[in-house]
């Protein structure tokens, strides 16, 4: 590892790492993976834990397992020891990015690449999160990035360590880990070797390049499951046709549209929308950069699609590879009928090398693009410290929100408002930044498009420390329900007895369970489910709207209800959730 590619370290290491446990768990999915972990620690099942109301995980283990191995130094599971796995998996792919484009490419097209990457806004996001996906993200991309290390050598040897980033991919999240990085090599096998410049077999036809592209991927993607299958057949000696039909319907129904239930569905175009959204800010930059341009008379499609075809093949290798990966990974997640943004990361470190080699385009032929692009950007973050600094001496009228999201925006502005610890420090870094950028990298004579460009990067970088330490942690913790389950712990202690819950959302649901997901975990795994355990006593968690619907029903079947507590103003589930002890 060089100098620059420590100081890359370094930096994400800094941008990244002090923010993870500043905001409470605020979605159902972070609180879902924890509490697999947090039953791992406290059942020593690290195969196949159950949680409270019975139910098996979803997904494979190894981020679990991760999660787990992190808390346990702690002592026990919270929302930074959680978000760790993922956050060092986004560093770790920044890093490997640069340091694989670097090899092969010149020195700035990888540092643009890597901080693309780094500050697009699907990857940056999932960094944060406790959940399987951006893991998953670094074990295909770094899985991608050995099997092109092994295609320049000849395909001489075995590659060991792509088989086992895609072993530890498919412990993740299942056989996808395995099956993309295959697909994206043996499609770029298949390209005629005068393209790729490789001399071994130049003259091969499309008959044997098809026969060794799929002899070896099929060699390279059976070896990977090895290490996975062992935990597969544990899992299915522990849980039986329970778990058998979990992988089936995970795994092979989502992908076929043959699930039991339906969730995320959207038409194909919806792809194209999450990369559009994912490579915020850089979209808007790309979208400047068009204005630049004159336009010639259009084409017919059909000879703009052969010219574009003609410029494609007389890339060099390493960009064949980039247009290979990105457009097999689009296309081979427009086929299943679940659209999700999550699914298209792999995509963006590819992508973000051929926006590097536009952007650097741009930079040398339209340099004043860039500086508008940059004004906008340092406009929009003096915006958001004058709104900060207002906010912390006007006060705003009460009854200014309404409707069902009143009581989140108005926590999240009275939480905007308090400036405590390194917020104060973060808006004068963006301050200083915008000045830096203005003073020095606009007005400095010497500058070019590249340095403009350097410049736009280091302004993006002050406005994400600034969203993560000032406006993520308001805005996410108005939506949180931390203080409601500290609120039933002091009424309802772990020695009082049991909680359960009743959703009737989830009663009805026939897939992809719902659950107090948050609540369970902030109460440490204590709530069962009252529609399928049907105990004789305990303590009941309900929202309003279930009461009305079901209440009554209970009652004719014996069970007798004292309120103890209502959550209202805050919403559950967007329900007023209220805690009833009860007995039968």
């Amino acid at each position: 590892m060089n100098k620059k590619c420590c100081i890359i370290l370094l930096l994400c290491t800094i941008l990244v790492i002090p923010f993870l446990g500043i905001y409470d768990y605020n979605t159902k999915g972070e609180p879902r993976e924890s509490l697999v972990s947090l039953n791992m620690l406290e059942s020593g099942n690290w195969i196949l834990p159950r949680n409270s109301v019975g139910e098996i995980a979803y997904k494979p283990p190894f981020f679990h397992w991760a999660v787990a191995a992190t808390s346990a130094v702690v002592g026990e599971v919270n929302e930074f020891t959680s978000r760790i796995p993922s956050a060092l998996a986004f560093i770790l792919l920044t890093v490997i990015t640069y340091a694989f484009f670097r090899r092969r490419s010149q020195e700035s097209t990888a540092l643009i690449t890597a901080a693309i990457v780094f500050t697009c806004n699907e990857l940056h996001r999932q960094g944060f999160n406790c959940r399987v996906d951006m893991l998953l993200t670094f074990f295909i991309v770094a899985a991608m990035y050995e099997l092109y290390r092994w295609w320049e050598r000849g395909c001489k040897g075995i590659p060991l360590i792509a088989i086992l980033m895609m072993s530890l991919g498919t412990l993740t999240k299942g056989p996808i880990g395995a099956l993309l990085p295959c697909l994206v090599m043996g499609t770029f096998m298949l390209l005629p070797d005068t393209l790729t410049q490789n001399t071994r077999t130049a003259q091969s036809s499309l008959g044997k390049r098809l026969l060794r592209a799929f002899a070896w991927m099929a060699a390279i993607g059976t070896l990977s499951l090895i290490i996975p299958a062992c935990w597969y057949y544990a899992a299915w000696r522990q849980a039986g046709d329970e778990f058998f039909s979990l992988m089936m319907e995970e795994n092979v129904g989502r992908m076929t549209g043959t699930m039991s239930y339906k969730v995320h569905e959207g038409a194909w175009y919806m792809n194209l929308v999450y990369v559009i959204s994912g490579l915020l800010p850089w979209t808007i930059l790309l979208l400047f950069s068009l204005f630049g341009f004159r336009f010639r008379r259009l084409q017919p499609f059909r000879r703009s699609i052969v010219r574009l075809m003609q410029r494609v093949v007389q890339q060099p290798p390493l960009t064949l590879y980039t247009i290979t990966a990105v457009a097999v990974i689009l296309i081979f997640f427009t086929i299943p009928e679940c659209k999700r943004s999550v699914y298209l990361m792999p995509l963006y470190p590819f992508l973000a090398y051929l926006i590097a080699l536009y952007l650097k385009r741009i930079a040398q032929r339209k340099p004043k693009t860039i500086m508008v692009y940059g004004s906008l950007l340092s406009a929009l973050g003096l915006i958001v410290v004058v709104l900060l600094v207002a906010l912390r001496f006007i006060s705003l009228p009460d009854g200014l929100f309404h409707g069902r999201n009143a009581y989140d925006n108005a926590e999240m502005v009275a939480n905007l408002s308090t400036f405590k610890g390194i917020i104060p420090w973060t808006v004068v870094l963006l301050l200083t930044a915008v000045c830096v950028y203005w003073w020095w990298f606009r007005k400095k004579k010497t500058a070019n498009g590249l340095t403009h460009l350097y410049g736009v990067i280091v302004l993006t970088l002050a406005v994400y420390l600034c969203f993560n330490a000032v406006l993520k942690p308001p805005i996410l913790n108005a939506k949180s329900v931390k203080h409601i389950a500290q609120q039933i712990e002091r009424i309802v202690p772990p020695e009082k007895g049991k909680l359960y819950e009743y959703i009737e959302k989830g009663v009805q649901a026939k897939g992809d369970p719902v659950h107090f997901y948050e609540l369970n975990f902030y109460l440490r795994d204590r709530i069962g489910n009252f529609h399928t355990q049907r105990p004789a006593e305990g303590y009941l968690l309900i929202g309003d709207e279930d009461v009305d619907l079901r209440m009554d029903e209970f009652k004719k079947q014996g069970y007798r209800f004292h309120l103890l507590y209502t959550s209202a103003p805050e919403p559950v589930f967007k329900q007023t959730l209220h805690l009833y002890s009860f007995s039968k």
